[in-house]
């Protein structure tokens, strides 16, 4: 028999501590600099009145997404050799800054995909542990027996048509300056092959699915099977705490991102398919990344 009111308690800390996390991490990696070249670790930090010092970096700034996770821990020239630490240069004619000079931290973007998968993981882990032991059915999320190119076909078709809007809407964003940033998306993306098959192949679909279990299954599909709320109510609720969830793109992000979560609730409530939705998330993040970070195009611009 399934335990509504444990599954019901225990979802809605879950959701809050995400987005204290959510938080937590923001503010660590808005003092950090991701780098694309691991090297660049091994040398002390750029100064912050020096915005020079790293060759290529990226800003990361106040729009950390999708980063759900407070134990990005970043590296502060670790491999300096102590040995080397009275001395006013390293042995390869490199100048240090002076000792207690203010150096700010680097993360390279490979370590920041993999704290980002880690993290989203092991919630993903913990929501499906606590649906098991309050024995929620599948079918309360959404997990039925659809047919998988069904499956596959509305969830592309979805994430495309929502992935069109988006950019419609921030063209015309940007014809209002109010533009929402995308330093985070920069931050994330890739230098080499290896790194987009990362990307693509699991940090997204574990993002994805991560977030569609617990954003449109839980709080929407579940609660709504549990309790007898009317979905569409769930589905306002849900969303706002998807735009909260994604609070480091700013506030325009948030407001983008939860007009975003609530077209995602509307496809799941009309579907009544969590496999629907998460293959349409997928494909939003895969074309913001492919057609912004890849082929280097802001069709945003165009528009607006």
């Amino acid at each position: 028999m399934t335990d509504w009111m444990t599954f019901g308690a225990a979802t809605a800390l879950g959701t809050l501590l995400l987005l204290y996390f959510t938080r937590r991490s923001q503010r660590t990696l808005e003092r950090v600099r991701i780098v694309d070249d691991p090297a660049d670790i091994r040398e002390y930090g750029p100064e912050r009145s020096d915005p020079e010092a790293v060759s290529k970096d990226h800003a990361v700034g106040d729009d950390v997404e999708d980063v759900h996770g407070d134990d990005v821990r970043a590296s502060h020239g670790d491999d300096v050799d102590a040995t080397h630490a009275d001395d006013a240069t390293r042995t390869d004619g490199v100048d240090l800054p002076p000792p207690g000079s203010r150096t700010e931290p680097t993360l390279t973007t490979d370590l920041l995909l993999a704290n980002v998968a880690a993290s989203q993981g092991l919630a993903l882990v913990g929501l499906a542990a606590v649906m098991w032991w309050t024995g929620v059915p599948a079918a309360a999320v959404g997990l039925a027996a659809d047919p998988a190119g069904a499956v596959l076909g509305w969830g592309v078709a979805a994430g495309v048509l929502l992935y069109v809007g988006n950019e419609i809407a921030a063209g015309l964003g940007t014809r209002v300056g109010a533009t929402a940033p995308g330093r985070l998306r920069e931050a994330m993306a890739p230098a080499d092959a290896r790194g987009w098959v990362l990307l693509l192949g699991v940090v997204l679909p574990i993002i994805a699915v991560f977030e569609e279990l617990l954003f449109r299954g839980a709080l929407i599909g579940a609660v709504a099977f549990g309790f007898g709320i009317d979905p569409w109510l769930l589905a306002v609720g849900s969303s706002v705490a998807f735009g909260l969830g994604h609070g480091a793109q700013g506030r325009i992000g948030i407001v983008v991102t939860g007009v975003l979560g609530f077209a995602l609730a509307a496809v799941f409530v009309v579907t009544g398919s969590l496999l629907v939705v998460v293959v349409a998330h997928y494909v939003v993040n895969a074309l913001e990344f492919v057609v912004h970070e890849g082929l280097d195009r802001d069709p945003a611009a165009a528009i607006g």
